[in-house]
This record gives structure tokens, C-alpha cells and sequence, in this order.
């Protein structure tokens, strides 16, 4: 996630649509004020090999800490953070100035869901034992690409971003994003996690007929918003 008062943009992060790569591009352009949430190791790698603006501002003041807080710190050495890679529209809404909020632009990014699962099922095998795509769907996890994609960008069934950006048309998106927000050029992006997934299969020759059906019925309200046709 970042908020840039350098551009007056903030970036909601979903997951599987390039989310990463997209932040450590945009961490290019920002300001030594802006907010940037932490990555993962391998990201942050990336990011500080590009010479990009890293992680800075996310965590909460001393004073803001509860007991709870200052045990974690002292246990596990774990400090507190205000904001953090995932954050949802409706918790950023709450911590930060409504001058911030309306009038800064907010953007995010969705992606085709058949294929934004298949790009989650390879990256969770990496973790976890391996199962079949048609289990990985049965299974409660693939339940969190609705909480990390559109529970993050709407607020009671509401878009409350300025912008949907679509995966499918990423070049354009940043063409697009970089003319509204005047950057200098077109934000470049590194290819983060990208070689986690080792079948590069299109979605249709990888997803029977029932898993299809399975993911229509979960992510029916992107599908409609975006016409996304299978």
C-alpha cells in the first residue's frame, strides 16, 4: 500500500494482480513523506536493487501502543504498524485525514478471477503440500482472493476507489495512471514472485468444467462488474 502526498495517489494492494511488482515501481516516484508498507524479503530485495524508495511511515507512534503492543515488542520483538501491505479501503478510510481520503486518488487493481486462482494455487504450493487444483477450490482458502481483492477495494458492496485498474491491460493501466499522476515516465515493473509458478498453461486448458462453474458462482460480482467472459 502506499500514500503519496509527493503525488497525492493512494495505491490499494490486492493479491494476484501483480500487486507487488506494481508497488515496488510506484515506491519510484515517491516522496521521503509518503507512507509505503513493507514487502516480503524477496521483494524488498528487488525494490532496494532498483535504488526504490523501501518501506517507511507505516508504523504507529510509541504512544499509540497497548499493552498488548508493548508485550509483542518486548516477546517477539514485533512493533506496531499503522498500515500494512494488504489494507482494506475501509480500515485506511478510518486512519487517515478525510482531506487525504477524498481528495488524494485512489486506485487498485481486479484480475480475470479463473485465472487470479490459478496464479494463487501455484503460489500457495510453494508453502503448503500439494493438492489438486479442484481440492485447492473445495477448500476455504481460495475464499481469501474475495476478501483480498474486492473486500479491499468497496465498502458495503460499494467501489469507493477511483479507479479499477485491470490486470488484463496492465501496460495500458500504468500508461494511464502515469499520465494522471504526472509522473515523469511510465512506471517499469520488475517481475516479482513471478517464478513461483512453473505451468504457464492458459486457465481454460488447466480448470475442468466444474471448477469453472465453481469459481463463477464465488466471484460472480467481479465477473459481472468487469464482463470478465471466461
Amino acid at each position: 500500500m502506499i500514500i503519496s502526498h509527493k503525488h497525492k495517489f493512494i495505491f490499494i494492494k490486492t493479491n494476484k494482480t501483480a500487486g507487488s511488482s506494481i508497488e515496488i515501481a510506484l515506491s519510484k516516484f515517491c516522496g521521503p513523506d509518503d507512507i509505503i508498507t513493507p514487502n516480503e524479503t524477496e521483494d524488498e530485495n528487488i525494490r532496494r536493487s532498483l535504488g526504490n524508495r523501501g518501506p517507511q511511515h507505516y508504523l504507529a507512534p510509541l504512544k499509540d501502543y497497548r499493552l498488548i503492543d508493548i508485550y509483542r515488542y518486548i516477546a517477539r520483538k514485533r512493533k506496531k504498524d499503522i498500515y500494512y501491505r494488504h489494507i482494506s479501503a475501509k480500515e485506511l478510510k478510518q486512519s487517515i485525514d478525510s482531506d487525504i481520503w477524498n481528495n488524494y486518488y485512489k486506485f487498485c487493481f481486479e484480475r480475470n478471477p479463473w485465472d487470479r486462482v490459478i496464479s494463487y494455487y501455484y503460489w500457495r504450493l510453494h508453502k503448503k503440500p500439494k493438492r489438486t487444483i479442484s481440492e485447492f477450490i473445495d477448500s476455504e482458502r481460495v475464499k481469501d482472493l474475495l476478501d483480498f481483492g474486492y473486500g479491499r477495494y468497496t465498502i458495503n458492496d460499494e467501489i469507493v476507489v477511483d479507479r479499477v485498474c485491470l490486470f488484463e491491460n496492465l501496460k495500458q493501466e500504468m500508461e494511464y495512471i502515469s499520465t494522471k499522476l504526472g509522473f515523469p515516465e511510465v512506471p517499469l515493473l520488475p517481475k516479482a514472485k513471478s517464478a513461483r509458478r512453473k505451468d504457464k498453461r492458459h486457465y481454460r486448458e488447466i480448470l475442468s468444467p466444474q471448477d469453472r462453474i465453481k469459481i463463477e458462482k464465488l466471484f460472480h460480482k467481479e465477473i459481472k462488474l468487469f464482463n470478465y467472459q471466461f
